[in-house]
């Protein structure tokens, strides 16, 4: 994901219009002022909990794309994502690459982590790890009900070569009403995540807006 952009260009929007890239349309019909914060790689200790601190703080919801092997490691954060009225995602079982795996392999690993979801997907919510999946991939999904979760602003958190003040820029700069945002609640992410969260939570609150998590 190191040379996806901060802002996600139109044009691959429309190359893949059946994926959810931002709410801007229904959004703006409502003339609401709402944007979706949503966190992957999770749950993990520390990282997860800070996270949940800082939204029930602003009494912002999101959404959490999980790793079923840290669900299963981690069942107490994981239902504390719950408790607190969070939406859940699946991002596969080991954070598997779409375009390095054969699409068998692909929706098994996906259907295990659903497995330690245990139902708490409600919405049949997917995001492929590093945005990369097949349309083979993406089909066979579909057919099972899941949608595809992408994203029109990522804060690219996870780097170690951006600054935390270029990770608070990405986001704050490029998102718009309807924006769908990617953060990560991982220890990779862990140093920008600290710097950038709760100023994005400031600053976009101040200005009006609500942040909800995703359903439909």
């Amino acid at each position: 994901m190191t040379r996806i952009p901060a802002k996600m260009p139109g044009l691959v929007k429309k190359f893949y219009p059946n994926y959810y890239w931002d709410f801007s349309k229904a959004i703006n019909a409502n003339s609401e002022k709402t944007m979706y914060l949503t966190f992957d790689d999770g749950p993990v200790p520390e990282a997860t909990e800070f996270v949940l601190e800082l939204l029930n703080k602003y009494n912002a919801k999101a959404t959490f794309f999980c790793i079923g092997n840290n669900v299963e490691k981690n069942p107490q954060i994981f239902e504390k994502v719950i408790s607190n009225g969070h939406a859940i995602g699946n991002h596969t079982q080991h954070h598997l690459e779409g375009w390095k795996t054969n699409t068998d392999e692909y929706i098994e690993n996906t259907l295990l982590s659903e497995a330690h979801i245990n139902g708490h997907n409600h919405h049949k919510l997917f995001r492929p790890p590093y945005g990369r999946i097949k349309r083979s991939q993406a089909k066979k999904l579909s057919t099972l009900g899941y949608k595809i979760i992408m994203w029109d602003v990522v804060a690219k958190d996870w780097m170690a070569t951006i600054s935390e003040e270029t990770c608070l820029n990405n986001i704050v700069n490029n998102s718009v009403n309807g924006s769908i945002i990617v953060m990560h609640d991982s220890m990779k992410a862990f140093k920008n995540l600290k710097y950038a969260l709760p100023r994005v939570l400031d600053h976009f609150s101040n200005e009006g807006f609500q942040f909800k998590k995703i359903e439909f």
